[in-house]
């Protein structure tokens, strides 16, 4: 009984190591074609959080991201934010419905109306 156990175990193992085969190629294409991918980008950190009040006494809450040319703004400190970008640092930031000029470091515009920190 024992020598037909380990005959099986052994030509179970021998039929299962000739079986791998394929998988790996498809694997060593895969991994071949990740490497080929072009880099992933990863988004902008925040570098600061300020809260505007604005001359009509509203307020707006932004988050101003790493990259100096986009934002996160919202008009309530629990909403949704919206993400405003420009195309360049310095320039102003726009997205549906919002507009904003100006950077962490001073005094803003948003949506035309002038805000500070």
């Amino acid at each position: 009984m024992t020598r037909t156990t380990i005959a099986f175990t052994l030509i179970a193992a021998a039929a299962l190591a000739g079986c791998n085969k394929g998988d790996q190629a498809a694997a060593d294409a895969a991994n071949a074609a990740a490497a080929a991918a072009a880099p992933i980008e990863l988004p902008p950190a925040i570098i600061a959080s300020k809260i505007y009040r604005c001359k009509d006494n509203s307020v707006v809450y932004i988050d101003w991201l790493s990259d100096n040319k986009s934002a996160n703004v919202r008009n309530d400190k629990n909403g949704a934010a919206t993400h405003v970008v420009g195309p360049e640092a310095g320039k102003a930031m726009v997205a549906e419905g919002y507009s904003l000029t100006g950077s962490a470091t001073g005094a803003i515009t948003y949506n035309g109306k002038s805000c500070k920190a």
